[in-house]
């Protein structure tokens, strides 16, 4: 069953396509059915860039065990960098 909740967000970095790297915008979330993963159901995270058409678009399918690790790694990572040099630029 889908829950049908998306969560979008504004961010700030870059991704890389096929015609090279681009500034990302936008990043959105959501649990649903991937296109691609060999899961029934996947954490589906599309960062993007509006501005610069369909192509700019970097999509990942995790499963919920992989999402649940990253986010940990992610906020791991931030929590152990020296101060100063994680700025919360979008807040």
């Amino acid at each position: 069953m889908c829950t049908y909740e998306t969560a979008t967000l504004t961010i700030s970095g870059a991704g890389k396509g096929r015609e090279g790297w681009f500034p990302l915008t936008d990043a959105t979330v959501y649990f649903d059915h991937p296109v691609s993963a060999p899961q029934a159901h996947t954490l589906n995270i599309d960062f993007r860039n509006p501005e610069r058409g369909a192509a700019a678009r970097v999509a990942v399918e995790l499963d919920p065990a992989a999402a649940r690790r990253l986010a940990e790694s992610i906020l791991r990572m931030l929590d152990a960098a020296p101060p100063g040099l994680v700025e919360e630029s979008l807040a």
